[in-house]
Order: C-alpha cells, then structure tokens, then sequence
C-alpha cells in the first residue's frame, strides 16, 4: 500500500483530488493534505508519503522552494506538480526536480489518475531495482517523454504561445538553428485485429510498441519522436527532426524512414499502415501544416484500390471528385427499419456500397465522412422511432463504434461494406427493440404487413424477431383468427392479385410475375396452377371467352 500527500492552499482542489483519485485501484490506504509549502515539510518529515502532489503557487514556502529543498533532502521523493500551463519557469524547475507528471489547472480524473498510476508504477520499478541510479531515471525518462507529447500536440492544434512558452523549446531541440521539423502520420488500418491477435487485446501496449518502432528505425541524420494522438483513435504521430542537408534530400529521408517503418510493422506485428509524410518546415511552429499535410495524404488513398497491404499516400495529389450521400436512400431504410425488415435494410446497404465500386474511386477521407454522415442520419430516424439516446453511438468515430461491439477496421472496401451492413443490423435491433416495448402485439399487424408487402420476400422469422414471440405461437395466433397460416395467407393474397393482374389484357405475363415477387415466370404458373387447376395464359383465355359472350 501507499501513501500519498497533497500539498495545495485551494480546499476545493485538495477536495477534487480526493474525489477524482481511484485510491483503491491504485493502492493508497492514507491521504494526507497540508496548505503550504511549509507544512508540507513537516508532514513530510511526520508521515514519509511515498507521493508528493504539490501546486507551485502557494503562501509561505511555494512549489519551486518546496521542490528545490525535496531534491536536496528527499531525492528519492516522487512529486507530481500542479499549476497553470504557462508558468514555464515552474516547469523547468518540476523538470530539473525530476518530478513524475505536471498537472494543468483545472485537474480532470484521466489526466489524474494517469499521473498517479505513472508515480505507483515508478515505485514498484524501484521495489525492484536496487540502483539508486536507475530509479531515478525511471522517474526523470516517464515525465519528460510526457511533456514533450504535450509541447508537440500544442503546436499541431495552434494552441501553443511561443513568445511565452520559450524555456520549452530547448526540450525538442527547437532552440537549434540548424534543425528541421516535419511529421509523419500513421493510420493504422487493422488495429482490431493486430490488437486481438498479438497485443491481448491491449490497445495501449500495441501504440507502445508502434511508438517503438518508429523511434528505432529512425537514423541519427533524421530522429523521432512519437506518440498516439489522444484525440483520433488508430493514429500515431511522428515528429522527425532533421538537421542539415537540402530540401530535397531532408524529403527523400523522410520518404525513406515512413518505408522502413512501415515494412517493419508489417513484418514484426502484420500490422498494415496508411501513411502520410508532411514536408518539412524551419520553424517548428509550422508543424500544424506539416501535419496537416501528413492527414491530407492519408485521406487522399483511394480505398478501392487497397488489397490488404500497407500504403503511403501522396499529400500533393490533386484530391478526388466525389459526392457520395447516403441521404437519398434514408427514407427507404427507414421503411425497412420501421417495417422490421433486415433483409431489406441490409439491400439497401448493399446496393448503396456497389454504386460506390462502380464510381470507381473512393478514398478513405470519404469513407470517413460518408460514415459520420450514415450515423447522423441513422441516429436521427432510430430517435424518431423511439430508440433511446444511450443505445446510439455518439459519431461515427471509431471509439463511438466500438462501443456498441462493432469492428471498425477498414484495410479494405469490402471490410467498409461489412462495417455498413453491421450498422444496419444494428440499428434494425435497437428499432425493433424500441417498437416492440412502445405498442402492444396485434395478430392484425402481420396481416396488415402482408396485404402491403406481398410481393416481398416474406419470411415467418421477420415477426418472430420483431414481436419477440415464437414460431410456433405467432403461427397458432394467425391461424385462429384467419383460418389459415401465415404462408397460406402470403400465397391467398399473391394468387387473388394475380387474377386482378391478369384481367388486364395490357400486362405480360412475365410483367406480372415480377410485380407479385416472383422472379421466374415459370415458378409463378406453376404456383398459379397449382392454386387453380390451369395455367394464367388458360385462366385468361377463359376470361376472354366469357367477355365475348
């Protein structure tokens, strides 16, 4: 077990801090809280905590005095920092104090417990391993890899002051006048399937490894630095830094080392990579662009054209011409869904992803947005038809998806196809689910559905899965209150339109067969004459004959 001190002149943080912090997962049985510096010593010294949380602004004895004397007294005292993102004095000095993490103001329970379970961590490492020499560089190389994902993700998001953030640019070597910056991103097309197979289905520990990767077959003409990015789920993002060389050289070393790492995923782990290579720029403030660049490549990669291998896509490619909607279809899914018809909802899906292949171009940045669109659409009829808001899936993002237990991998068209069709037999059962509960079951439902649907593929299954009855209970309801079954009554209402269809002397047979579902004219006379004893042509001679007399 462990203890933990929180060190803080603001009671409502201290009483954050408690509250957010899984104390129980993380093993800590004792908390303790002092209100300044200067207390916080002397609790220190009373209680020895394993953990110090200190803010830097506090009366008496502040965070930078309270680190400065824990170094000298306590060196092997872990303390996670608190304050305000541009006191960068206060940051270099948590640096230089060794410390585990720097909370920003206001604290949230990730970022909290993050830092937490990275100082538990560190002290089981240090259980472990005698060398006092090796404990502390566990704690200085898990904070500064930390901070510097920060400092990057700042300047890709145009978030980042430089004028008052200037001491962090010495940490990615932006204070070199010879260095070069550019960014690399990485799709990562199987995540769901490499994670499942190869990683015990630890998301975490496979970025871990692809983060590895990148850094390691880095050469020391060109350097990475890499991480997941928090906010897009499968994306790895690779800041490389170059120095010296041509533009066209620096260029070519960037198309090289996206080569090698993707090769080696592929060999290593068999994952498969849709990458993108950002030109580079001179002021590392400009990674924004080079990143953006990076996705713009990504997107650019026809979908159509991927097979199941890794691909790297081209940033100044002129983009793709496409219009791709699903709106136009929605209203007839609708029906399907309302209906409860899986069979036709999952046509519609089919038939809307082959007008895709026949277009002959699809790229993955359309596929996403084409995706983000069907789930608005869809979430918008399946509320309409009662669906709970906590049965449907907040975007059409992985994460969002994956919740709902569907597999968002897409390394290939047919996989986007699979994924649409999954989204159909989704939202069929949360429909079906909904309307079940919201109206009581009539028999007179199934007849109404027939007499309106006959010449649809009518299957018994469709009421058992949309009424939550069985089979056999649903066939002896229709039965005794229509005198005979449910195909029966399919096959009464087919054969008393046929005749209908039939007197009209303008319609072909064949014409006829088709609108009352038959696809083969010579099925539909032999079940018109097993009804009726003769064939349609001998039923409308016989109705012929009678006219004329």
């Amino acid at each position: 077990m462990y203890k933990v001190l929180i060190i803080d002149d603001e009671e409502p943080l201290r009483e954050a801090i408690r509250i957010l912090g899984n104390w129980q997962d993380l093993e800590v049985d004792e908390i303790w809280e002092a209100t300044d510096g200067k207390a916080g010593l002397a609790m220190l010294e009373q209680h020895k905590p394993d953990i110090v949380m200190v803010d830097m602004k506090m009366p008496e004895l502040n965070g930078v005095e309270f680190l400065q004397i824990v170094e000298q007294k306590y060196p092997e005292l872990l303390t996670i920092v608190i304050s305000g993102y541009n006191d960068f004095e206060f940051t270099r000095q948590a640096i230089h104090a060794r410390v585990v993490d720097y909370l920003l103001k206001p604290v949230n329970r990730k970022d909290l417990n993050q830092a937490l379970r990275k100082a538990i961590d560190v002290l089981q490492a240090k259980r472990q391993i005698q060398s006092e020499s090796i404990t502390r560089n566990i704690a200085f190389n898990m904070s500064l890899p930390k901070l510097k994902e920060k400092i990057y993700l700042s300047i890709i998001e145009r978030s980042f002051k430089k004028q008052s953030n200037q001491a962090f640019l010495p940490l990615i070597g932006a204070d070199q006048q010879d260095h070069r910056f550019g960014v690399l991103v990485l799709r990562i097309m199987n995540m769901e399937a490499v994670k499942d197979s190869r990683f015990n289905r630890d998301k975490e520990l496979l970025y871990f490894a692809v983060a590895n990767v990148i850094n390691d077959v880095a050469v020391d003409s060109l350097q990475c630095f890499s991480f997941a990015n928090p906010k897009q789920e499968r994306e790895m993002i690779a800041v490389y830094t170059a120095w010296g060389g041509y533009p066209q050289e620096i260029a070519f070393r960037a198309g090289e080392l996206m080569r090698r790492v993707v090769s080696t995923l592929s060999d290593l782990f068999g994952v498969l990579v849709a990458g993108g290579i950002g030109r580079y720029c001179e002021d590392v403030l400009d990674l924004s662009v080079s990143y953006e660049e990076a996705v713009s490549g990504i997107q650019g990669i026809d979908l159509l054209k991927l097979k199941g291998h890794a691909v790297i896509g081209e940033a100044d490619k002129p983009a793709m011409k496409e219009t791709f909607s699903f709106s136009s279809r929605m209203p007839i899914l609708r029906g399907a869904l309302e209906a409860g018809n899986l069979n036709h909802a999952k046509s519609v899906m089919a038939e809307f992803a082959k007008s895709i292949k026949v277009s002959g171009s699809f790229s993955i940045g359309a596929a996403d947005r084409l995706l983000r669109e069907i789930v608005v659409l869809m979430n918008d009829t399946a509320s309409e038809l009662g669906v709970p808001a906590d049965k449907l899936p907040s975007s059409g993002g992985d994460r969002s998806l994956q919740v709902l237990g569907l597999r968002t991998d897409v390394a290939t068209f047919d996989q986007f196809e699979a994924l649409l069709l999954e989204l159909a037999e989704y939202y069929h059962e949360q429909v079906r689910r909904s309307m079940a509960v919201g109206r009581p079951f009539s028999v007179e439902d199934i007849k109404e559905y027939i007499d309106n649907h006959y010449f649809e593929d009518i299957k018994i299954s469709m009421f058992t899965e949309k009424y939550f009855l069985s089979r056999e209970y649903l066939m002896k309801l229709f039965k005794q209150q229509y005198g005979c079954g449910i195909h029966e009554y399919v096959q009464k209402i087919r054969m008393d339109k046929a005749k209908e269809l039939l007197d009209d002397s303008m319609l072909k047979i064949q014409e006829i067969s088709e609108m009352l579902g038959y696809k083969d004219k010579n099925y539909f006379s032999k079940a018109f004459r097993n009804y009726y004893d003769l064939s349609p042509s001998e039923y409308r001679q016989q109705q012929e004959e009678r006219v004329k007399k």
